[in-house]
Parts: C-alpha cells; sequence; structure tokens
C-alpha cells in the first residue's frame, strides 16, 4: 500500500509484448523525428549558403545592373544558416532528453533490459547523434566563411 503523501503514478507500465513493441514504435519514431530535423537543417544551411553564392557571381557578371542592397544576400543566407544550426542544436538536445527519458528505470523492463547495474549507453547505439554533430560543425564552417568573407 502506497503512503498517502506519495504521488500516484500517471500510468502503470506493464511489461507486456504490446508495451514493448509500443516503445520500439516510439524510440523508431523518435529517429524518424531526428532526421526529419536533419533533412531540414541540411536545406536550410545549403539553400543560405547557395543563395550568397549565386548572388555572388552575379553581381561579378558583366552587364548586371549593381544591387540596391549588395548584403541582403549574405545577411539572408547567414539567417539561414545560422536558423539550419540552430534547429540541429534544439533537435540534437531533445532527442537525447527523450531517449534518456525511455531508456529510464521505469522502462527499463518493457525496453528489454532486465537488469538494473547494465550500464547501457542509448544515445551511442545509432549514428544519427554523429551526423547531427558533423552538420553542425558543417554549417558552422559555412556560417563562419559566409561571415568572414569580405565582398
Amino acid at each position: 500500500m502506497k503512503p498517502k503523501n506519495e504521488q500516484p503514478e500517471r500510468f502503470e507500465v506493464r511489461v507486456t509484448s504490446d508495451s514493448h513493441f509500443g516503445w520500439v514504435r516510439t524510440r523508431l519514431a523518435l529517429e524518424r523525428t531526428l532526421m526529419a530535423w536533419v533533412r531540414t537543417a541540411v536545406a536550410l544551411i545549403g539553400f543560405g549558403f547557395t543563395i550568397v553564392q549565386f548572388f555572388q557571381h552575379l553581381q561579378e557578371m558583366e552587364g548586371v545592373a549593381p544591387a540596391v542592397r549588395p548584403q541582403a544576400p549574405r545577411n539572408l543566407g547567414l539567417a539561414l544558416i545560422g536558423v539550419g544550426v540552430l534547429a540541429l542544436l534544439i533537435s540534437g538536445w531533445q532527442y537525447r532528453q527523450i531517449v534518456r527519458y525511455m531508456w529510464s528505470d521505469r522502462f527499463r523492463p518493457i525496453a528489454g533490459i532486465q537488469e538494473k547495474n547494465v550500464a547501457v549507453r542509448p544515445i551511442a547505439q545509432t549514428p544519427i547523434l554523429a551526423i547531427v554533430i558533423a552538420m553542425i560543425l558543417i554549417g558552422l564552417y559555412a556560417f563562419g566563411s559566409v561571415l568572414l568573407r569580405m565582398t
């Protein structure tokens, strides 16, 4: 019997095949969500860099009227690259928090782990975080190269 001052559980975790496969589906949905964020961020970073390059080459062409605001494409490109990097940082952080929650002691039985003392590193079991980190570095490099380029 629970003491009166202890709060009731929000839900009961039952160790059944349905709950295990529900846990697996949730974990895979989390992976898909992070991959969608990575695709979106890569598109933002790539599009931002492309805008900067396109308008820089356009300004260098002969016969093209000078731009009224020559820094506008650079600023837009920096904004898109920055938003892409920020999206990667936030989505990677959120992913880590949710994975830690899913591997908490409450869900270990339905995750397929029986022993409490098993040192499981669920974050290291997927390559998606390595991809996120690589894309953050590429995005920071692109941001820095656009920012430091003297036009």
